[in-house]
């Protein structure tokens, strides 16, 4: 790292949360709530951010929820969009019962489970798909679906694990990481239409670890946790540099999400790690990085 590369180094987690594989968290503005998932465990989280640790509440489901966002017109304390196992699903978050809208496919493939996934700024939900747990190397057999309730397309096909779909401030790029391949691709996206153009490789992680999850900034700049490597990076959009580390006292970082100037970074366990790496696995951390991140997008049911 060079003198240029502006660091922020977290000593000890916020959450002691325990997560299989943290992922997915999503700011509710309007109430002041975090939410955020655990793949593997099933759960979805959530807790007043001003109240801290002490509001932290649970909903156990009976599949794997692995992104979520709010709907367009409806309180999130009540109902939001999320992605399951088998496809786009809506949260009764009162009831803790889904009812699935949108399948990936009419009959099941039990070999896929969806991922990472978010609202493009026409209110549609981009969700990834990838290989499920238990089922040996991951194949790239994964895609990138576009999804409202009426209708579902494959716009990336062939994928092994891809990752947040993001959008630049002006929303005329789209940012899709393929983690596997240690690259985040870069698409035009006409914002009238929605429809991508000239994809390209607009990063390429040079490292042991994979870049996982990503939100921008007001600015356009990238924070991309890099699974394995216990950090994320701020990429700047205009070159492709690293220009910003936030260290973290774990390996495996998944994703982030800005509250106000603090960003937030969800961890998987380190099972296979040692000392603080191993102790604070799947838990979350947060510091103040001094800049807002954009508002994510409401999804059009």
């Amino acid at each position: 790292m060079g003198a240029s590369i502006q660091q922020w180094t977290i000593e000890k987690p916020w959450l002691e949360t325990h997560c299989l594989l943290g992922e997915g968290p999503f700011y509710e503005e309007s109430t002041g709530t975090l939410r955020f998932v655990d793949i593997r465990n099933k759960r979805l989280h959530h807790l007043k951010v001003a109240e801290g640790p002490s509001s932290l509440k649970t909903i156990q489901l009976d599949v794997c929820p692995t992104v979520t966002a709010n709907i367009a017109g409806v309180d999130p304390q009540e109902r939001i969009a999320i992605g399951i196992k088998y496809g786009l699903a809506v949260l009764d978050v009162k009831k803790e019962t889904y009812e699935l809208i949108q399948p990936f496919e009419e009959q099941a493939n039990e070999r896929i489970r969806s991922n990472d996934g978010g609202v493009d700024p026409l209110g549609r939900f981009w969700l990834g798909t990838m290989t499920d747990f238990g089922l040996g190397p991951f194949k790239p057999e994964g895609a990138v679906y576009l999804m409202d309730s009426n209708s579902r397309e494959v716009k990336l096909p062939n994928m092994t694990i891809p990752n947040t779909p993001g959008w630049s401030p002006d929303g005329k790029t789209l940012y899709v990481t393929h983690s596997s391949a240690r690259e985040i691709f870069a698409f035009d996206f006409n914002t009238e239409s929605g429809e991508i153009s000239n994809k390209r490789i607009f990063y390429t992680h040079d490292g042991p670890g994979e870049p996982d999850g990503f939100r921008v900034d007001v600015d356009g700049f990238l924070w991309q946790a890099v699974y394995g490597e216990g950090r994320v990076i701020r990429i700047d959009p205009n070159t492709g540099k690293i220009v910003g580390e936030v260290k973290v006292p774990t390996n495996n970082t998944t994703c982030v999400q800005f509250v106000g100037t603090e960003l937030v970074i969800t961890t998987a366990e380190d099972d296979e790690g040692e000392g603080t790496s191993r102790e604070n696995g799947g838990h979350v951390f947060k510091v103040d990085v001094g800049i807002r991140g954009l508002n994510l997008h409401e999804f059009k049911l």
